[in-house]
């Protein structure tokens, strides 16, 4: 499959600096949480580059200026729990005024697909630019299933998938399930395992981000 400009891989040497942290087993929870936070304000700068803008008169301190500020839909932060809930602080430090939905995806463990558990979306969320948040794009299951309630849920436009670690797999059943989709992520792994783990990965995010393996 092209991907051609749809998965957008954000290689800058910090990004890749803070990435080899969460990959490193030893790293602390509490070091893991604040890396997937800086992580994720850098993602969704890179993810907001193409916010429209219009032209404002403002007065500065010295002179008359014609500035620019954002314009167009409001933002929301759609976190796939619980892992995604990780990526939301970081996310909101770049747009404190987007509102967040949240979903509940569970993976079953035999069948490697999703289970959903749970849902809650802002009210307008059909009018709003729409960036779902999971650390891990592993098996796509999940994102698939989030993004197709969203569809349904009547978000419309370019939904952007953003993640800190993805697997080739994930990438292709993702991008096939949805056209009007971009991914967003720091790095693409070799594949996956024969539990569908991410392999080289970074283990098990939402355990690592709440301490609970």
């Amino acid at each position: 499959m092209e991907w051609n400009d749809r998965v957008v891989v954000l290689d800058h040497p910090i990004v890749q600096h803070k990435l080899a942290i969460l990959r490193d087993k030893h790293t602390p929870s509490n070091e893991f949480r604040d890396v997937v936070r800086e992580l994720s304000l850098f993602e969704t700068y890179e993810a907001t580059r193409d916010l429209p803008l219009t032209n404002v008169f403002i007065q500065t301190p010295i002179a008359p200026f014609d500035a620019k500020q954002i314009t167009g839909r409001k933002v929301a932060f759609v976190p796939i729990l619980r892992a995604g809930l990780g990526m939301v602080d970081g996310a909101l430090e770049v747009i404190p005024r987007a509102r967040v939905g949240h979903l509940g995806m569970q993976r079953n463990e035999e069948t490697h697909e999703p289970e959903s558990y749970y849902d809650k979306l802002p009210r307008d969320i059909a009018s709003r630019r729409v960036y779902v948040l999971d650390p891990m794009l592993a098996t796509g299951g999940s994102a698939e299933a989030a993004v197709k309630y969203l569809r349904e849920a009547g978000v419309s436009g370019t939904i952007r998938f953003l993640c800190l670690v993805s697997a080739p797999e994930g990438i292709e059943r993702l991008l096939a399930a949805d056209d009007d989709l971009i991914i967003y992520t720091c790095a693409i792994d070799d594949g996956l395992n024969e539990n569908a783990y991410i392999v080289p990965g970074l283990g098990d995010a939402g355990d690592r981000i709440f301490g609970t393996e």
